[in-house]
Parts: structure tokens; C-alpha cells; sequence
């Protein structure tokens, strides 16, 4: 599944793209489709890695997750194997109200700074790439020819 229903972003700004779902059979259900749409996330992941690269900097040593979809192992997990680096996981998933109270806290001088912050963050899991690499490039090279599709339209 390329999930260009809105056009495509970062890193291939095409706007007026569509999405695409290639490879359904009778056999395809919910399930299968779900699964897609969390199979895209990790290949987009993939491609802003690769275009922040190309833009100069170094490869991430390891990734950091947070949100609702980061509770799904399966997906931490395909993301980790994708990317073919380790995927961490915070204790707390919903960063995004922490966050706020961090920069609060910034301001009134509960943090003394960043690093304050950075010491607070804590890992609750972490995931290791696992996937054989055939099938890793196999999977990537399903991608950018569905990506392709869906870029030429």
C-alpha cells in the first residue's frame, strides 16, 4: 500500500499523487489491509532516513517511537527490521502532552535544559533488526516499485 489518498509528502512532494494497493486477492481481508497500512509507515520511515542522508547526515544509531502505533510490537519490530536498526520504545507512548509539560517546565526553570529533558526519557522496549537481508531487500524493492506506480500517475 502506497498511502497517497492526499497526495504524497516528505521526501517525494508529489501532491496530486494517489493511493495505491497492489497485490489483492480473494483471499485479501481487514487484516491483510492493516497490515499494509503499517508496512507503509515503515517504508516512508525508510525514505526520509535515506533523503536526510543524502542531505548530509549520518545514519541513526538507533530510533526512537512513541504514539499509539508504536504499542504494536509487530510493527516496532517490522520498523527495526526496515530500517535495519534498533527501535526504542519509551515507557510513556504519548510523548506529545510530555513534551508540552517539558517546555513548560523549560520555561518556569523546572529543567535547566535539554539534557535535563533527555535524562528523563526512558526506554520501555527496545528492538533489534531481525529480518534476513534478502528479504529485507526483496520487501524494499516491492516498495519503490509500488512507489514508482503510484509516482508516475
Amino acid at each position: 500500500m502506497v498511502p497517497g489518498f492526499v497526495g504524497l509528502g516528505a521526501p517525494h512532494w508529489k501532491p496530486d499523487a494517489r493511493g495505491l494497493i497492489t497485490g489483492l486477492t480473494l483471499n485479501s481481508n481487514a487484516a491483510h489491509l492493516a497490515r499494509a497500512a503499517l508496512e507503509s509507515v515503515a517504508y516512508q520511515t525508510l525514505d526520509l532516513a535515506l533523503a536526510m542522508r543524502q542531505d548530509g547526515a549520518g545514519q541513526a544509531s538507533r530510533i526512537r517511537v512513541d504514539g499509539g502505533m508504536a504499542a504494536n510490537d509487530w510493527f516496532c519490530q517490522f520498523l527495526a527490521n526496515i530500517l535495519d536498526a534498533p527501535v526504542e520504545r519509551p515507557v510513556e507512548l504519548e510523548s506529545t502532552a510530555r513534551g508540552a509539560a517539558f517546555l513548560a517546565g523549560l520555561s518556569m526553570g523546572i529543567w535547566q535544559d535539554t539534557q535535563d529533558i533527555t535524562r528523563a526519557w526512558s526506554c520501555g522496549r527496545l528492538f533489534e533488526p531481525a529480518m534476513d537481508g534478502k528479504l529485507r531487500v526483496d520487501l524494499i524493492a516491492g516498495w519503490r516499485d509500488a512507489l514508482k506506480k503510484t509516482l508516475l500517475s
